[in-house]
């Protein structure tokens, strides 16, 4: 089989992912936006497991977009950022600081 330039391959297995289905993902931004986006997902041929393809502005597992988890990390959004109405609460903050940084 000659693959095409195209062809996605699981990080698993390295076996070759085949379109599987998709699914709809909530995703906050500032100003207390949610915007609803479709994430195509990938079956392996080998190993069936089943990945997302998510855009570079989602962070797996996460609700939130990558530039406010990247804000609260470096310290320039918090709960005093009024322009992030709907900004994490305290708490989420403080577990990502120490998820990705290992600080308290």
């Amino acid at each position: 089989m000659i693959k095409e330039r195209d062809d996605k391959i699981c990080p698993e297995c390295n076996g070759l992912l085949k379109p599987y289905d998709h699914v709809t993902r909530s995703v906050r931004s500032g100003f207390g936006n949610i915007e609803h986006i479709r994430i195509q997902r990938y079956k392996c041929v080998k190993c069936k497991r089943i990945h997302r393809e998510l855009p570079n502005y989602l962070v797996p597992y996460k609700q939130f977009k990558a530039d406010i988890i990247a804000g609260v990390i470096d310290g320039s959004v918090g709960v005093q950022n009024l322009e992030y109405e709907d900004y994490p609460c305290e708490m989420t903050m403080k577990r990502w600081t120490k998820e990705y940084t290992g600080k308290k």
